[in-house]
């Protein structure tokens, strides 16, 4: 790797922190891992500033040198700064231009290593045991977020409680999409009939927002939650809430909500003056509708249109 490389990358990273930064505090909320809410997030700041810190050691002096010697040995009239070497090789120039770049490229490589391996969304290192048990299945355009052990679902809020482990297994009834809450932890891709997993924890009650990263159609922007980070008290308090105002997941009702509709769109068709405005609850129905979601992906016949959720068609047969 060269040393204009390296000033690329930094430059660009030193970028992209300054905007995070900048947007951060414009925001006034807990939407970056740069404003971190919870230990996985924490590490993943603490790589970005060392990774930048790290290339900069090798940045800084091309981006000093560079002008300095641009200026120094430039043609103008009277000029007498000529740069007129005896010799075509210096050990000592080349075991520093390459020596350098490679062992900061051996130290990120290890870091990288492991933090990955620190970071893994399969494993669970962080909180307490057991860990809140949470599915969630990726609509158009829309996020449902299933407690099977407590019986109870939502749709634009998710809520856990903090110091506590919340192991998520997640897929979609559509298309691939990107589940991801900045603060909190980092994206990973849910695909229909298969499951992905994620561990998050969050340290002190806050509200921080998720979304879908990976663009999906016109309800893409749309598809936002909140995470509503609270204390066990409050958390109980909340499930509670959700059973009193919820209304039944039923086959129908599951029906309506994989429609192809925005959160505004399933909030005035599902929506009750006693849910949130920008937030759905429901009671489960007996049986495993995660599973049954995951499965129907499983039977090696294609789909009919009319009963793959985030086609025009889906539904039509019930309609008719």
């Amino acid at each position: 790797m060269t040393f204009s490389r390296m000033s690329s990358i930094a430059v660009s990273a030193l970028v992209t922190l300054v905007a995070l930064l900048l947007t951060v505090q414009a925001a006034g909320a807990s939407d970056s891992f740069i404003d971190p809410q919870g230990p996985i997030a924490e590490i993943q700041k603490k790589h970005l500033l060392r990774a930048t810190a790290l290339i900069l050691i090798a940045v800084i002096p091309v981006l000093v040198l560079v002008p300095l010697v641009a200026y120094r040995y430039r043609r103008r009239k009277g000029g007498n700064a000529y740069y007129k070497p005896h010799w075509d090789f210096s050990a000592k120039l080349e075991v520093l231009m390459w020596g350098v770049p490679v062992l900061i490229v051996a130290i990120l490589s290890f870091y990288l290593w492991k933090t990955t391996y620190r970071l893994d969304p399969y494993t669970a290192p962080f909180g307490e045991e057991p860990a809140l048990r949470v599915q969630v299945v990726g609509l158009d355009w829309k996020w449902l977020f299933i407690y099977p052990d407590l019986g109870i679902a939502t749709v634009g809020e998710f809520g856990i409680p903090i110091k506590k482990q919340v192991a998520i297994t997640l897929t979609t009834d559509t298309v691939m999409q990107s589940f991801m809450i900045p603060a909190l932890a980092g994206q990973i891709y849910a695909m229909p009939g298969m499951t992905t997993q994620l561990h998050v924890v969050a340290d002190s009650p806050n509200t921080m927002q998720g979304e879908n990263t990976q663009y999906n159609g016109r309800g893409f922007t749309k598809q936002k939650f909140l995470t509503q980070a609270m204390q066990p008290v409050d958390f109980e308090d909340w499930v509670a809430s959700v059973r009193a105002h919820g209304i039944p997941l039923t086959e129908d009702t599951y029906q309506t909500l994989a429609m192809r509709t925005d959160r505004d769109e399933v909030q005035a068709a599902l929506g009750t003056e006693l849910m949130p405005l920008n937030a759905l609850y429901f009671t489960l129905e007996e049986g495993d509708l995660f599973r049954s979601i995951l499965h129907r992906y499983h039977s090696g016949e294609p789909l009919a249109l009319g009963q793959q959720p985030g086609t025009t068609a889906y539904g039509s047969e019930a309609k008719q």
